[in-house]
């Protein structure tokens, strides 16, 4: 409920990269919560979920004193050339920034939503 499923996989595929254990969470829920109530609270957003663009911030700053997330960070280059594959369209801010990253991105021919306009 925390995070989107691209900021998932993204997470998850660092960790393994990094050999950092499964079981590590690289982003308490109590650094997702205020985010999340940003988003939610202030700036109208309707999913509080994080995308990959917020999650790849969280761990910046968690950076800072987590030497985990300092790990996974430095990792990022190695995404280089990975492939990921969703079983819906990713939204054009998960999808930028796995390209930004080099990684080759492919999915389903479907919608996540059955509406064919959303309002931004």
């Amino acid at each position: 409920d925390l995070l989107g499923s691209s900021s998932a996989v993204l997470l998850n595929a660092l960790k393994v990269l990094a050999g950092i254990d499964d079981s590590v969470d690289l982003l308490s829920p109590a650094m997702i919560e205020p985010i999340q109530n940003l988003k939610t609270h202030h700036l109208g957003s309707k999913n509080p979920r994080l995308h990959t663009d917020e999650v790849l911030i969280a761990l910046a700053v968690g950076a800072t004193t987590d030497t985990n997330a300092r790990t996974a960070l430095d990792t990022l280059s190695q995404l280089r050339n990975c492939d990921v594959h969703s079983s819906v369209i990713l939204g054009p801010v998960d999808e930028g920034v796995f390209r930004n990253l080099g990684v080759n991105v492919t999915s389903e021919p479907v919608f996540q939503y059955k509406n064919l306009y959303r309002k931004r």
